[in-house]
C-alpha cells in the first residue's frame, strides 16, 4: 500500500476518522485496523505518545503525530488480536506458532488426543473381536448347512435305493418273451456309458457307482423276497 501513501494521505481529513471508501486495496481491513487501534486507546488498553515518547495526551488523539510504540502494539495484538500476527511487529517464529495454544490449551489438546487414541484402539480391538465371532459363525454356518445337505433319512435313503435297484433292475431285464427293455447287457456296460457322459460330476465314478447299484439291488431283492 506503500504506492497509495500519498493519495491516502491526501484524502484524510483525521487520523481518527477514515473515509469509509477509498480507491485503495484492503481499505476497508486498513479502516478496520486502524478502528481497533484508536479503540484500544481510548479504551486504556495501549498506551500512546508522540515521536515515540508515551504521554497519554489526549489532545494527541485528533493529531497526526501521534505514535504508538513498538512493544506496547505488539503486547496489545498479542493480548486482545492473537490470531494476528503481522511481520513489522512479530519474527518468522512467532508468527509460525498457533497465537491460540497456550500451554493450558496445548495440555487439554494432548490429553484429549490421548483419549481419543485409546477410544480408537478400544475400537479397533472391538472390531477385530467381532471380525473373529463373525468367522467363526460363519465357518460354523457353513459346516452346518453342509451337513445338512448331506444327512438324509433312513427312510428317505431306503427310497431311493429301492428306485435305483428297481431302475437297474429293469434296464437289464428283459419281458417275458425274451425282449431285452435296454440295450445294456451287464452293470458294468451301464457304468461304462455313464462315466463316459458324466464323468465330471460328484459321485459319478465307476466304483461309486458300483458300489450304490450293487447296495441298491440288494435292496430291491431284500424288498421282493
Amino acid at each position: 500500500m506503500l504506492r497509495y501513501l500519498p493519495m491516502i494521505l491526501a484524502a484524510i481529513a483525521s487520523p481518527r476518522f477514515l473515509p469509509p471508501s477509498l480507491n485503495c486495496p484492503r481499505w476497508n481491513e486498513c479502516r478496520l485496523y486502524s478502528e481497533r487501534i484508536y479503540d484500544g486507546i481510548l479504551n486504556g488498553e495501549l498506551p500512546y505518545g508522540q515521536n515515540g515518547i508515551t504521554l497519554n495526551d489526549p489532545k494527541l488523539l485528533q493529531s497526526p503525530d501521534l505514535t504508538v510504540r513498538h512493544v506496547d502494539l505488539k503486547r496489545w495484538m498479542r493480548n486482545h488480536y492473537p490470531e494476528h500476527r503481522p511481520g513489522f511487529l512479530f519474527s518468522r517464529g512467532e508468527r509460525m506458532a498457533h497465537p491460540f495454544i497456550t500451554l493450558e490449551t496445548g495440555q487439554a489438546i494432548l490429553i484429549e488426543r490421548l483419549a481419543l487414541q485409546a477410544a480408537l484402539e478400544h475400537a479397533r480391538r472391538q472390531m477385530q473381536e467381532l471380525q473373529e465371532q463373525r468367522d467363526t459363525l460363519l465357518k460354523q454356518s457353513t459346516a452346518l448347512l453342509a451337513s445338512k445337505q448331506c444327512e438324509i433319512s433312513e427312510r428317505a435313503e431306503t427310497t431311493y435305493l429301492n428306485i435305483i435297484g428297481g431302475m437297474l433292475t429293469l434296464m437289464l431285464g428283459q419281458s417275458p418273451s425274451g425282449v431285452p427293455y435296454s440295450s445294456f447287457k451287464t452293470q458294468e456296460a451301464l457304468v461304462s456309458a455313464l462315466v463316459a457322459h458324466f464323468g465330471g460330476t460328484m459321485g459319478i465314478t465307476e466304483r461309486t457307482l458300483n458300489g450304490k447299484f450293487a447296495n441298491a439291488r440288494k435292496y430291491v431283492r431284500s424288498a421282493s423276497a
